[in-house]
């Protein structure tokens, strides 16, 4: 009987073991364990930020310091030295360099405004954009392909219009022969040439009338008057030129679009048989040159 007693002892406390161990190696056990240790964890990082947060500050300090040192010593090692302040001009010289800097930055600052609106750049970029939406190809050529190719041929048509400002104001004023402000006038009045041989005498009058101006000869006309007069009339030539282009390429969906539908092929977009035969067309008649010549010859070149 006690044989058998400490048979079911031993047995019992064998199964109350295991059952400990069971629930020591559960992932509820251990989640808990874990989340005991992350105190101790962060404890351990923040002690080592801690221990090693003041030395770095110290060593910036010192270097901080000893640049401020080398820099204010006369035996300078910096290859060069930056000075930004405002001092008075000791020489008259200096101050003519500084109007010249000024007008320089000012001159580009505003030159994307003068390039656009002064200059035949306008029309040929808006031709060019018809073109391309003539042609239903509304990214080809990209745009910067477009305003490139626009930049180079006003470079070329303005060629004779900078020649002649160059040699009138630029080169006598370089040379000292004439002032600044004859110079102005003179570069003024070139490009004021330009665009009254191109602008119409009527949008120009309307602006004239606008300001209530009295009656005055075309050299007499201020910039704030020529200006809006030749963009508008830049405008006009450009849609004009545009509408001519759009024709032959909508005769053509008017031609593809009927043959579809006499033939019962409603479903098909003609746009399909269309697209292919506008570029044949356009390639076959050498396109470009004879837009890029158009475009040349309407500026009386």
């Amino acid at each position: 009987m006690s044989e058998r007693f400490s048979i079911f002892r031993l047995r019992r406390r064998t199964m109350r073991i295991a059952a400990d161990r069971l629930r020591h190696d559960s992932p509820e056990h251990v989640l808990r364990s874990g989340e005991m240790e992350m105190p101790r964890i962060r404890s351990k990082g923040s002690s080592r930020l801690r221990r090693w947060w003041l030395p770095v500050l110290v060593l910036f300090l010192l270097l901080a310091f000893t640049g401020d040192t080398v820099a204010q010593s006369g035996n300078s090692i910096l290859p060069f030295k930056v000075n930004l302040g405002v001092e008075g001009a000791n020489k008259p010289e200096d101050l003519d360099l500084g109007i010249r800097v000024l007008f320089t930055i000012t001159l580009l600052s505003l030159a994307p405004s003068i390039l656009l609106l002064m200059t035949c750049f306008t029309r040929i970029v808006i031709v060019l954009a018809f073109v391309r939406t003539a042609l239903s190809l509304p990214g080809s050529p990209s745009n910067q392909i477009i305003i490139g190719l626009a930049l180079f041929m006003t470079y070329f048509i303005m060629a004779p219009t900078w020649e002649n400002i160059k040699h009138d104001a630029i080169d006598p004023y370089t040379n000292k022969q004439i002032t600044g402000e004859v110079a102005m006038e003179k570069a003024t009045t070139h490009i004021r040439n330009f665009m009254l041989k191109q602008a119409r005498p009527k949008d120009v009058e309307l602006f004239v009338a606008m300001a209530r101006m009295g009656p005055m000869t075309p050299d007499q006309l201020p910039l704030r008057v020529v200006v809006p007069g030749f963009i508008i009339s830049e405008l006009r030539t450009a849609f004009q030129m545009g509408f001519l282009l759009f024709v032959p390429f909508i005769l053509i969906d008017l031609v593809v679009a009927t043959v579809l539908m006499s033939m019962g092929m409603m479903m098909m977009p003609p746009m399909v048989i269309s697209l292919p035969l506008k570029i044949l067309l356009f390639v076959l008649v050498d396109g470009w040159s004879l837009i890029v010549k158009s475009l040349v010859t309407s500026f009386g070149m």
